[in-house]
């Protein structure tokens, strides 16, 4: 595929994407009193975890929307008197956003099957400090296109930790539950992550590599439908205890 084609590949997805994604928190924000009570927590937090993210993806994919459109990846605006490049600013904010996403994601796994956090929650919590830590050197080079390694891979180890964290959880009670929607969306992480492991790994040297970011957003973005199914539609599945419990 030619730099054109692939340019414009991503720009079409990413304005599709965007407006999929928000259309779906707009629809939860109008349909939210049509959950059930029993669900309405994990609604809520579902509604903010997507919120949050559509939030982030809207600076990270539509700040590269922009720099496309001034010219090319490289394109800078001043802020606060400083030049700041579209896709670094993009790229923090989107770090910020799917950290707290994954916060929520937590949160709304102990909502949903009310289990206790135990060490291993906590350890998740834990390891949101640790990204959110790692993300203040000057070393991470907010400002570059294509993020610094090895600098890369250590500050999303902790994200991965979240996300495969919570997957497990949230695969392992939902299928005791027989919990099909929650079952899905723990499968759709772990999809989420094995499309994002080569793009942390190999983007500097095969920048190829990077349109599996594509079905990487796929992944969330069928989250996101499975939420809006299961717990705003009419045909809304409400919280089972895990047999044997």
């Amino acid at each position: 595929m030619s730099e054109s084609a692939r340019m414009w590949v991503e720009i079409s997805f990413n304005i599709v994407y965007l407006i999929a994604v928000w259309g779906i928190v707009i629809a939860m924000t109008l349909q939210k009193d049509r959950v059930a009570p029993e669900n309405r927590r994990v609604a809520d937090l579902g509604r903010y975890a997507f919120a949050l993210l559509a939030l982030g993806d809207t600076g990270h994919v539509g700040f590269r929307v922009w720099a496309y459109a001034s010219g090319g990846l490289e394109s800078t605006i001043t802020l606060f008197g400083r030049e700041v490049g579209l896709v670094g600013l993009g790229a923090l904010a989107t770090a910020i956003t799917v950290t707290l996403f994954y916060v929520l994601m937590i949160m709304m796994w102990h909502a949903r099957f009310g289990k206790p956090y135990g060490w291993f929650g906590y350890l998740l919590f834990a390891a949101a400090i640790v990204r959110f830590i790692l993300m203040i050197p000057a070393v991470n080079q907010w400002n570059s296109v294509v993020p610094p390694q090895p600098w890369s891979i250590l500050r999303n180890l902790p994200l991965m930790v979240m996300g495969l964290g919570v997957a497990y959880l949230i695969l392992r009670d939902a299928i005791r539950a027989h919990d099909r929607p929650f079952t899905w969306i723990g499968a759709m992480i772990v999809v989420s992550y094995a499309m994002y492991l080569p793009v942390i790994l190999f983007v500097q040297s095969v920048p190829m590599v990077g349109m599996l970011m594509i079905p990487k957003t796929l992944a969330y973005l069928a989250i996101a439908i499975i939420l809006y199914q299961s717990l705003y539609s009419r045909r809304a599945v409400p919280a089972k205890a895990p047999q044997g419990v």
